[in-house]
């Protein structure tokens, strides 16, 4: 069996069900292919492109602060440690509340027509894939509408990894050091990620059985990898997919990660009927997960940023 298996969401079988299913149990990562969205993801490509090679001052203007993590970024902290990588971040464009807060480059031409266009599809592709996994996990339907996502809670990312440091040299006096990885290692808070990654090579995620593995470019699919969300829903059933990214040597790396994340104000918990033995989570918030996780990622607090597993229940030992 491969390890990172592929499931035809056009077609889904029993066998590729059950692939996923023992995927998720070991590492959190799974590949779609019959999505249909080959050419709207060859324009978001060639956009992406454009968008990162444009003068640095098109990427400064519609810099991230702390008041709006939206927009472009070039010093993302994971594990206190400076990622080597660009970023551009951009909420729903279709709803005008949620838009006033995306921050748009000028003077590039059809960038935010295609990036509206991919978050329109990703989002409607994320719900069939949280239906694959559904049937995977043989739930009820009242289970169902409690394991759901949000278009209006999640967001698309354009990634660059770049050779040598993303910040230039004028710029890095009171930075965190790079991390010893381009990206490194943790997992998403969200429910899941759907991810368009180049040919370029560098993803890797933690298996339970050995160790890291990589996630190789697969031409024609998307990746899918489990967030925090999940664990706790399953109640650690499914895995939150630990992944990294290796430092890119020969060449840039450009990825696209599609965050769903679940309703704004819901209420994390473990599902009834996946709870045999006992809820291993605590009901948290997610808006309070989400705020604290996004915060740990733009500034060095001192400690180690905030983890699902905050929320176990603690065992007591007999």
């Amino acid at each position: 069996m491969l390890l990172v298996p592929t499931v035809d969401i056009s077609s889904p079988t029993a066998t590729s069900l059950e692939a996923l299913d023992a995927a998720c149990r070991d590492h959190g990562f799974f590949l779609l292919s019959g999505h249909g969205l080959d050419d709207l993801i060859a324009r978001t490509w060639r956009h992406t492109e454009v968008f990162f090679d444009a003068d640095r001052s098109i990427k400064t203007d519609i810099m991230r602060d702390l008041d709006n993590p939206m927009g472009y970024y070039d010093r993302e902290l994971t594990k206190r440690k400076r990622d080597n990588k660009e970023v551009f971040d951009y909420l729903d464009p279709t709803v005008s509340a949620i838009d006033a807060r995306n921050r748009w480059p000028r003077d590039l031409p059809g960038f935010r027509e295609t990036m509206s266009e991919l978050f329109d599809e990703f989002s409607a592709l994320a719900d069939q894939t949280l239906g694959l996994i559904h049937q995977a996990l043989h739930l009820s339907e009242e289970s169902r509408q409690k394991m759901m996502g949000s278009r209006h809670g999640s967001m698309v990312r354009l990634n660059q990894y770049p050779i040598g440091d993303p910040v230039p040299e004028h710029e890095r006096s009171g930075l965190a050091d790079l991390g010893e990885t381009a990206l490194g290692y943790h997992t998403d808070p969200g429910t899941i990620t759907l991810l368009l990654q180049d040919n370029t090579g560098g993803l890797q995620a933690e298996s339970r059985d050995h160790g890291w593995i990589d996630v190789p470019p697969t031409e024609g699919t998307i990746v899918i990898n489990l967030g925090d969300c999940m664990q706790a829903w399953t109640n650690d059933q499914y895995r939150a997919a630990i992944h990294r990214v290796v430092p890119m040597t020969q060449k840039r790396r450009f990825s696209i990660p599609y965050f769903q994340n679940p309703f704004r104000d819901s209420t994390i918990e473990p599902i009834a009927e996946l709870c045999v033995d006992g809820a291993r989570y605590r009901p948290f918030s997610w808006r309070e997960f989400m705020a604290a996780r996004s915060y740990d990622n733009f500034t060095d607090l001192g400690t180690d940023d905030t983890q699902v597993t905050d929320f176990r229940i603690p065992t007591v030992s007999t």
